[in-house]
């Protein structure tokens, strides 16, 4: 194990925990399952869409000459989405067509019926606009070409991708599974509710908001339960939860307290740890660490408001990275509404703000509450963090990268955190945290 008593940046203790990170496996997924998972394959298609020319709108589908409207044609048939195309029509004809019923030989444009006037029986029409050849036509493979690439891999599927997966004709496809993540709290002054406190205890509030943190993140959550602050327990907790995880992430006992057990955990269950103490605030102290069935472990701090700035920095990345996705975290840009100050301390400050749009379509933030790593409720109004460099501080009316919170509501304008792949949130955006890319192995 490395233990590290000097600062480390923040970017180097991303990367220190990236090299662990490996995308899980993928396996075959059906579509209904798919959503907000990662392709491992490219998709092609196997076939054109649509697979035939068809109408565009509700109308009458004819030959077109180029002869001047008024057209009178002779109505043939009636032809509905699903129908078969039925025979070739010929010279002075048309049939009456619906919207995405295909053209039958010998049509080749469609004239809307907002610009015909059929007689009451149906079986002649007068035509008012004289179509072009191709108009209000959907040709075969218009939208897909059979053979057609339609999905990459590393795509995080959403509900538009598993559209068009169906409409190629699939049914399930190759993604990475989604990660399972255990989270158990550390500490004897910690009392699980509704159990009554005793002089010296506290809530454990921890657990509960990891594990929302990690539903939210799209990992399934496991509540791995509270143990107090003896090795041999706390070591047979991580190992049992070890064996049904992918990540285990723990809070408390990181630091660097008489009975802080998350050392001796890593020391006794995981290979390649490290033990740093991260140059940020709040949330400075970090460990991480290997097992030997290639799970990966996190223990974070476990004062409130710096286990979640924690989950943000090093648990989210790493939950995405498991999953396949490649793109690092990314940060908007948003005017400071008021000054953050602070001083210089050789750390990166990550303040809890609310970041709006205000009157002429910017991003405005502002801090959110109070200060204190402790002061949970402080955090409830927020739905980024401001990354204030070391140094004076930001001044009202300056830019600051932000960071969304994941599951945090975010405004109507702008695109939520997690960003797909390629894309970035906000306004005006900046490659924001460097870290888990998932690309070690």
């Amino acid at each position: 194990m490395s233990l590290s008593s000097r600062l480390v940046p923040l970017a180097d203790a991303q990367r220190r925990l990236a090299a662990l990170v490996c995308p899980l496996a993928p396996l075959e997924v059906p579509l209904a399952e798919a959503a907000g998972l990662v392709l491992a394959e490219d998709v092609a298609a196997t076939e054109a869409v649509p697979p035939f020319a068809c109408s565009a709108m509700d109308g009458y589908g004819i030959a077109a000459t180029g002869e001047p409207a008024p057209l009178t044609l002779k109505v043939v048939r009636r032809i509905l989405a699903g129908d078969a195309p039925g025979e070739e029509i010929g010279p002075g004809e048309a049939v009456r067509i619906m919207t995405g019923a295909p053209l039958p030989p010998g049509a080749d444009a469609v004239c809307m019926i907002e610009d015909s006037d059929a007689a009451r029986d149906g079986t002649v029409v007068v035509l008012g606009h004289s179509p072009a050849p191709g108009e209000h036509v959907r040709h075969a493979g218009e939208d897909v070409a059979a053979d057609e690439v339609v999905l990459e891999r590393s795509t995080v599927l959403r509900a538009r991708h598993l559209g068009v997966l169906a409409s190629v004709g699939r049914s399930a496809v190759l993604a990475h599974r989604r990660p399972i993540v255990g989270v158990l709290s550390t500490g004897s002054e910690l009392v699980a509710a509704p159990a009554p406190l005793a002089p010296g205890q506290i809530r454990d509030s921890n657990r509960h908001a990891l594990l929302a943190l990690v539903a939210a993140a799209g990992a399934n959550a496991l509540d791995l339960g509270l143990v107090r602050d003896d090795e041999d327990l706390a070591v047979a907790a991580v190992r049992a939860g070890a064996e049904r995880c992918d990540l285990l992430v723990t809070s408390g006992g990181v630091s660097v307290g008489d009975k802080d057990v998350v050392k001796a955990i890593i020391d006794r269950c995981c290979r390649d740890a490290e033990v740093l103490q991260v140059a940020i605030k709040p949330a400075k102290p970090l460990a991480f660490g290997r097992f030997a069935g290639g799970g990966v472990l996190i223990g974070l701090p476990g004062n409130p408001v710096s286990s979640m700035v924690s989950f943000e920095l090093f648990v989210r990345p790493t939950i995405a990275a498991l999953g396949g996705e490649t793109s690092p975290p990314a940060t908007a840009r948003a005017i400071a509404a008021e000054a953050l100050s602070r001083s210089a301390d050789g750390k990166l400050h990550l303040v809890h703000v609310q970041v709006e749009v205000d009157g002429e379509g910017r991003l405005v933030a502002r801090r959110s509450g109070g200060r204190a790593s402790h002061l949970l409720a402080s955090t409830v109004a927020a739905n980024a963090l401001a990354l204030v460099a070391d140094g004076a501080g930001v001044p009202a009316g300056a830019m600051v990268p932000v960071l969304p919170l994941t599951g945090a509501a975010w405004p109507a304008s702008v695109r939520p955190f997690p960003v797909e792949q390629g894309e970035r949130v906000g306004h005006e955006v900046e490659d924001g945290l460097e870290g888990l890319d998932g690309t070690c192995c």
